[in-house]
């Protein structure tokens, strides 16, 4: 059976782990003495990001979470934008094409954006509002490492907006650090 909740526990640790030790991942995945497995999902989330949080710095954190992208979907996402992009000779014309659009793509001066009409995520399904964007950080993560691979260069994502932060919308600005069009 697929558990979110255990494969998100342990993407968690895994990423907390590689920037600190095993004990400081146990308590942040799991709580003290692995009381948090009484939590339900939602509970879970916002306490295992206070424990993040008041352990490591904002980049710290950051970082982290971005570490704990799951890569779901990512090869039907990935053969998407690569199809985009052979079909276009720059940015508008990748944002322009209607599956970009469906994707939620576009193009404003210039710089491109990712955008959702609603939360993504299924560990938030329960989550009314969260208190900061920490738990959103693992999308930028997953939108880094998706865009790198389509563009084949390095890419920063910056998190606008966050539908669980009480915003309209879910949206990121991803920036390629070279030219994508020759």
């Amino acid at each position: 059976m697929f558990d979110i909740r255990k494969i998100q526990e342990q993407v968690l640790f895994s990423a907390v782990k590689a920037a600190s030790d095993d004990e400081t991942a146990s308590i942040i995945a799991f709580g003290e003495a692995g009381q948090s497995s009484s939590e339900d999902n939602a509970a879970w989330v916002k306490s295992a990001m206070r424990r993040l949080e008041n352990r490591f710095d904002r980049s710290a954190v950051k970082q982290i979470r971005m570490n704990c992208q799951c890569g779901y979907g990512m090869d039907e996402k990935l053969k998407l934008l690569r199809e985009l992009m052979a079909s276009s000779s720059n940015l508008e014309e990748f944002t322009n094409q209607e599956k970009a659009k469906a994707a939620g793509l576009s193009c404003i001066d210039g710089d491109l954006y990712l955008q959702f009409p609603f939360c993504p995520c299924p560990m938030l399904a329960e989550v009314d509002k969260l208190d900061s964007d920490t738990w959103c950080q693992c999308t930028t993560g997953y939108s880094k490492v998706l865009f790198e691979k389509a563009f084949g260069c390095e890419v920063d994502v910056e998190l606008l907006k966050s539908i669980k932060m009480g915003d309209d919308i879910c949206l990121q600005k991803i920036i390629p650090h070279d030219a994508l069009w020759k």
